[in-house]
C-alpha cells in the first residue's frame, strides 16, 4: 500500500492509504489540503507498521514519525461490525 501525509485545515498530520495501483499525484489531486508531509509505502512487517520509501512525483519522503502517526490514525477508528 502507498501513502500520503497530509497537514489538514487544524495543522494536524492526517494519513491517506491507497492501493498501490493508484499513482501518487492521482491521490493528491483528491486531497483538498494543501501541504504534503510525508510519503512512501506502508505494510506490516512481522506484525508491525513499517513506513519506508518515497514519492518522486510528490517530491516527498517517508519520515521515522510516519508509523506513529498512522497507529494513532488507526487506533482513533472504532471497529463495528
Amino acid at each position: 500500500m502507498k501513502y500520503i501525509i497530509f497537514e489538514d485545515f487544524s495543522g494536524e498530520p492526517t494519513p491517506i492509504i491507497f492501493p498501490e495501483r493508484v499513482s501518487f499525484q492521482e491521490m493528491r489531486e483528491q486531497i483538498p489540503y494543501t501541504r504534503v508531509l510525508s510519503a512512501g509505502l506502508v505494510c506490516l512487517d512481522k506484525g508491525k507498521l513499517k513506513c519506508f520509501g518515497h514519492s518522486h512525483e510528490l517530491e516527498a519522503r517517508s519520515m521515522e514519525a510516519d508509523n506513529s502517526i498512522i497507529i494513532r490514525q488507526l487506533n482513533k477508528s472504532t471497529c463495528q461490525e
